[in-house]
């Protein structure tokens, strides 16, 4: 059997599977993901492997290119996979850079010409992976941008409310085998780089690395036994000093792929909100969810789980913002409650339900999302994590959600309401163009 084909078996094999030893440390924002990846790559010895929809080489994202800039010095293999729509290029001088320090990289799906005419090229990457010489990985909704720079609104007056997971455990794994095998697919034309590749995964995966990587979980775990419970000291509006973690966790990797997990994400979603009792918290920035998803939410509040919506409030693109209004009145009428996020772009994709169940990830509860991106997300049933993010979660919603009201959506012109039954049409069309009912 072949090195791709051995790793595609073995996705299939342990994606999805809850299984104990994780550590899992909460990072909020590019204050904080951007130095912990940092941390990382400074003690990488064989092998960084990089995936993310949006690279901007500029602000505190510099810090991230410049480290992996210095590993690749130092003869750490250096991969990263940037999608052709988030990242449709990367400046000169940094291709220069990674050129000459040996950093690879490669563009997902380029658009070309016709661009997002062929309903082929809808299909993006979208999820933001790292994996350090196999014992550290990162996932979440952080791209790599300045918290206070935006693409669609320019500059903002405060950061970025996103999340990401910092991981070390079995299911990093997944992650290797994952970002490999979408590796070997991206380079299957050049045969002599395949087998090189494969060669520095084999001899990482004889001799894991100790060392620098030991004292870096060392400390990891300190700041993360420090941080637990130390959530009610902190002032209002301010960040947790370290970022919030819990050891030996049940975990699992969950891809959304236009091959063998096309519905895993929606699933675990789906069985979740179908077994809630008490409380669900979703915070997603690109809300529009398909029947099921509706009728799952709207069933919990039918049976009295209090269910709360934290999604993003500024106007960014016309059918995410538009076409979701229409979905807004009819979960608004089956009494779940929606709250807009105030101080700035909101970019989370995170949810807990419960106290007990609990993922972050980069997947959007739209149909992008869920019918035609590549994503990830980390999904716990760790109580202790669960509970600090909702935690985390419930503060938010009271200091910084505007609650929706379903007079004022409806007391809005008509010709806004009238561009958002557009904007749900246009939706729907397109989907059905790509084979998808919604």
């Amino acid at each position: 059997m072949s090195a791709p084909a051995r790793m595609v078996k073995a996705s299939r094999t342990t994606v999805g599977i809850l299984r104990r030893g994780h550590q899992l440390l909460l990072l909020q924002g590019g204050a904080a993901f951007f130095p912990a990846l940092v941390e990382a790559m400074d003690a990488a010895r064989q092998v960084i492997h990089v995936e993310t929809y949006i690279f901007e080489f500029a602000g505190s994202a510099l810090t991230v290119a410049e480290a992996m800039e210095r590993a690749a010095r130092r003869g750490v293999v250096v991969r990263l996979v940037v999608d052709g729509v988030g990242t449709p290029s990367v400046p000169a001088e940094w291709q220069e850079r990674f050129a000459r320090a040996g950093v690879t990289l490669q563009i997902y799906a380029p658009l070309g010409r016709l661009g997002l005419l062929l309903p082929s090229r809808w299909r993006r990457l979208h999820r933001k992976l790292c994996v350090v010489d196999g014992v550290v990985g990162f996932c979440g909704g952080i791209n790599f941008i300045d918290d206070q720079e935006d693409v669609a609104l320019g500059h903002l007056s405060a950061p970025r409310l996103d999340f990401s997971l910092r991981v070390a455990g079995p299911l990093v794994q997944d992650m290797v085998d994952t970002m490999e095998q979408l590796w070997w697919r991206l380079r299957a034309a050049r045969k002599a780089r395949q087998r090189e590749f494969k060669a520095a995964w084999e001899a990482l995966r004889e001799s894991r690395p100790v060392g620098d990587f030991s004292r870096l979980l060392h400390n990891i775990e300190a700041r993360a036994e420090a941080a637990m419970g130390r959530g009610s000291d902190l002032d209002e509006g301010d960040a947790p000093p370290w970022p919030l973690g819990v050891d030996d966790a049940r975990a699992t990797l969950l891809l959304r792929d236009n091959v063998s997990h096309r519905h895993d994400i929606e699933r675990a979603y789906l069985k979740a909100i179908g077994t809630a009792r008490d409380e669900i918290v979703i915070a997603n920035a690109y809300f529009i969810p398909g029947r099921k998803l509706r009728k799952a939410l709207m069933l919990a509040a039918a049976r009295g789980v209090r269910v709360r919506l934290l999604l993003q409030g500024r106007y960014e693109h016309f059918l995410q913002y538009r076409a979701a209004r229409p979905v807004y009145r009819r979960l608004l009428a089956a009494g779940i409650e929606i709250h807009e996020y105030a101080p700035s772009a909101l970019h989370a994709k995170v949810a807990v339900v419960d106290r007990r169940w609990s993922t972050v990830g980069s997947t959007n509860l739209d149909p992008l999302s869920l019918l035609l991106a590549r994503e990830a997300n980390v999904m716990t049933t760790d109580q202790r994590f669960s509970d600090m993010l909702h935690n985390c979660l419930d503060d938010i919603l009271q200091r910084a959600g505007q609650q929706v009201d379903a007079q004022s959506l409806l007391g809005r012109p008509w010709y806004q309401r009238l561009l958002d039954r557009v904007a749900f049409g246009i939706m729907r069309t397109t989907l059905f163009v790509t084979g998808h009912r919604y």
